[in-house]
């Protein structure tokens, strides 16, 4: 999986490609420095494939900016739509 991460102020935009799955999950988890962020915002228009792994950082990332701004998913592709609808997620993101 690559990481692309843009930092401006206190916004940061990830945009991820590839699959996010078990091997991958710890690098992301590891690239969300998220102290003094107001808005993050993560790019899946060539995200491939996500995993329980993979929700489970989307979530830690979503509780930690719920408390210290807004949190944003953009370019969903079907497929990971779909698995955002089977677990509920759907319910908890803001996906543009």
């Amino acid at each position: 999986m690559d990481i692309n991460k843009t930092l401006n102020g206190e916004s940061l935009e990830v945009a991820l490609a590839g699959r996010l799955d078990t091997t991958t999950a710890p690098e992301l988890e590891a690239a969300l420095e998220l102290d003094g962020i107001k808005d993050l915002a993560l790019d899946f228009s060539n995200l491939e494939y996500i995993s329980s792994a993979g929700l489970r950082v989307i979530l830690a990332a979503q509780k930690k900016m719920s408390s210290q701004g807004n949190m944003v998913v953009r370019n969903v592709n079907d497929t990971i739509r779909e698995v955002f609808e089977i677990t509920g997620f759907i319910d908890i993101l803001t996906i543009e």
